[in-house]
């Protein structure tokens, strides 16, 4: 069974037109630390344990949802409407990668914090970087897990690209409304999940139906995150503690993704996973709550 948290009331940052939805963990308290998922995905693939581990190693946890994704703004539809083809592209058809950077910091400023440690999963991971780069005062420290070294774009990306998993689920068609959403999610879920880990399908189905986010199957949404160009600096200036995530199983990126974000931040610790794919499974929960805690005490 999923382990239910009590997050609170949801609340919603104003950067421009655009507001950002968020929460925090109830009975959390601490350091704080800033969570942020992937592409077009909602703060709700979250895992409630993993959330719950970081409270006990001592943070207050907020969580939330990038432009596109869950409960925040929903922008214009573009053009673009196969993110593959979007990611390649040399220009953005919607926004800025500075622009989801600034959403995360009007995040930070409605929690009221000046500063934080952000954690940043798959795509969250080279927005995570890009926060430390684009507002380094906002920032304490880094973990990027499964993501692809931030100042990387159009045909280079394609070296650290695993297509079979990407290309089943563009061609995979899902019905309008909620139980298209469902199922959606389910096959996301169920493809970036851990070999070397049992899959829980029950568990999945209980917080993907309790939560239901239509952002796994809004190709135009994701195309628009993952299109957007950075133009900041390079990852050789973050000068931030720094923790690189990657599963050697990763379906999506491959493990030269992790190790070159590494290797381009100095001081920058990496830890692989065996058999991890594109998820971080329950029995690694205690472990990367507690490297988080030893990275931001470094910090």
């Amino acid at each position: 069974m999923v382990e239910r948290v009590q997050w609170g009331p949801t609340r919603y940052a104003r950067n421009g037109q655009v507001e950002v939805a968020w929460d925090e963990l109830v009975g959390s308290g601490g350091d704080p630390l800033l969570l942020v998922m992937g592409l077009g995905t909602s703060r709700f693939w979250w895992p409630a344990g993993l959330c719950r581990a970081f409270a006990e190693q001592g943070f207050t946890v907020v969580r939330y949802d990038q432009r596109d994704a869950g409960q925040s703004t929903r922008m214009p539809d573009t053009s673009a409407g196969n993110p593959i083809a979007a990611l390649f592209r040399k220009r953005g058809e919607a926004y800025t990668a500075e622009d989801m950077t600034d959403d995360a910091v009007a995040v930070l400023d409605d929690v009221g914090w000046s500063a934080a440690h952000v954690f940043g999963h798959s795509l969250g991971g080279a927005v995570a970087q890009r926060i430390a780069l684009r507002h380094p005062d906002r920032v304490l420290s880094v973990v990027s897990s499964a993501a692809l070294p931030s100042d990387v774009s159009g045909v280079r990306v394609a070296r650290y690209l695993r297509y079979g998993l990407l290309s089943r689920l563009a061609r995979m068609k899902f019905p309008e409304g909620r139980e298209g959403d469902i199922a959606a999610s389910l096959a996301v879920a169920r493809g970036v999940a851990s070999p070397a880990y049992p899959f829980d399908e029950g568990a999945a189905r209980e917080w993907i139906e309790r939560e239901v986010d239509s952002g796994p199957r809004d190709s135009k949404a994701q195309s628009r995150q993952i299109g957007a160009q950075w133009h900041g600096p390079r990852l050789a200036q973050l000068d931030k503690p720094t923790l690189v995530l990657h599963g050697d199983a990763d379906p999506i990126l491959r493990l030269s993704a992790g190790r070159a974000t590494a290797a381009r931040i100095h001081g920058a610790r990496m830890i692989t996973w065996p058999g991890v794919g594109h998820d971080i499974p329950e029995p690694l929960w205690p472990q990367v709550a507690q490297a988080v805690r030893e990275l931001a005490d470094s910090a």
